[in-house]
């Protein structure tokens, strides 16, 4: 049975690629059932007594005609219906009793109209219902009534509504099938997006974990390099920050490498993404490389969402990297959290002064001088993706400031949008 079915498969498959061979081999049946009916007087008490009448060879030159116009019925299905019509009308009004050249045009009405829209099977349908079923009621020597004419109506009408159907059943696999690769499309497109948006996130939270610590790193080993001979006790303090920065750099690289980790690999570390609970921690690191901070911050028995949190964090963490970086040797930081309704809202101020270029470079004084960085574009990307606000960018009266409003309360699992994030000025 199975290599039964897989011949019948690979057969319509084939016939599928070459349909003028299918269409062929279908004249070739339609004339044979139209010859061996010719032979055929149909008798109503015991049913059709074959071998009693001949078709005469016009009759069968009609047949041979008709069959050989449905080679031709996926080419141009309306002019085969058209000329196995006219033979069929031909043939009942030559011929009595008429021989079966109707078949063909019963066959040629099934393609036009699985082949066409509804209101053109609806109109050619009833046309050749009705021309040839007069042909056969009016010209023929039976009653009108006979089951012979009865039968030609019945069969067109037949032939036209199983070519409605069959063309109902291919438009709706079809819309299947245009759904389904929709929305395969659709589900790749999405996975896409979401490889793209997680790519973007890893690398906003690389840069800050590298850009903060190593900039600490830097500040504690020039220290460090700048002290060693005359002042050891303070060069060996220098270098402890060094190793702490190190350490605490290498363990949240660990943790955000580990997102990437595949299905077998080992376990992924389990600490808890950095966020205000630790800020102290953060603001320490800063402080222990000669910069002064102020904290201020307010609520903070009510935690924030999980998301807002960590945003928070980094957003401090690049903004007084950018302080520590560019403001200074004698710049001071103050830092302030503060919740507003449903929003919080993260500021970030210093005194520094900055390294300005020369006034002809058309550049801002308090971007990076390498001109390559990415910090205030890291900040606004965290703060759009949850819908707040950003605004950064030189004081009046001298130093930097950095402004965040981040939504905290969410709606169907997005976060309310106050506005767009901006920036005006910046440093890198």
């Amino acid at each position: 049975m199975t290599t039964l079915g897989t011949g019948l498969v690979r057969a319509r498959r084939w016939l599928r690629g070459h349909p003028l061979v299918f269409d062929a081999a279908l004249a070739l049946a339609v004339l044979a059932c139209m010859i061996c009916a010719s032979f055929a007087e149909p008798n109503p008490g015991h049913g059709p007594i074959f071998g009693v009448r001949t078709p005469e060879p016009s009759s069968v030159l009609l047949m041979v005609l008709g069959a050989g116009a449905l080679v031709l019925r996926r080419r141009d299905p309306m002019a085969v219906l058209a000329v196995t019509g006219l033979l069929s009308a031909a043939e009942f009004t030559l011929m009595d009793p008429p021989a079966p050249v109707v078949m063909s045009a019963v066959i040629a009405l099934f393609t036009v109209a699985s082949r066409t829209d509804r209101p053109t099977t609806w109109r050619v349908g009833l046309l050749t219902m009705a021309v040839l079923t007069v042909a056969a009621m009016v010209v023929g020597s039976t009653p009108w009534y006979s089951q012979e004419n009865l039968s030609v109506f019945a069969w067109t009408g037949m032939a036209a509504a199983a070519g409605d159907a069959v063309r109902s059943r291919r438009a709706f696999i079809d819309a299947i099938r245009e759904r389904a690769e929709r929305a395969e499309r659709t589900r790749e497109e999405e996975a896409r997006r979401r490889v793209a948006e997680e790519r973007l996130r890893i690398a906003r939270d690389l840069h800050d974990v590298v850009a903060h610590h190593i900039a600490l790193v830097n500040v504690q080993a020039g220290v460090a390099a700048h002290v060693m001979d005359k002042r050891p006790d303070q060069a060996k303090e220098a270098l402890a920050h060094v190793r702490e920065a190190s350490r605490s750099a290498l363990r949240e690289l660990r943790t955000t490498v580990g997102l990437l980790r595949q299905s077998g690999d080992p376990a992924a570390p389990t600490e808890p993404a950095p966020g205000l609970a630790v800020l102290g921690e953060l603001v320490d690191t800063f402080r222990n490389a000669g910069l002064p901070v102020e904290v201020a911050c307010t609520d903070r028995d009510s935690p924030l969402p999980a998301a807002v949190d960590l945003a928070a964090y980094r957003i401090i963490q690049e903004a007084l990297t950018n302080v520590r970086k560019h403001a200074g040797a004698d710049a001071k930081a103050e830092v302030s959290v503060v919740r507003v309704g449903s929003t919080a809202e993260i500021t970030v101020l210093d005194n520094g002064r900055g390294a300005p270029r020369p006034a002809d470079d058309g550049t801002n004084p308090y971007e990076e001088r390498d001109g390559g960085g990415h910090g205030l574009i890291g900040m606004r990307e965290r703060v759009t993706a949850l819908g707040g606000t950003l605004t950064a960018g030189p004081r009046y009266g001298g130093g930097f400031r950095v402004h965040a409003i981040l939504p905290v309360m969410t709606r169907t699992g997005e976060p309310e949008k106050p506005g767009t994030a901006d920036s005006t000025g910046g440093r890198a």
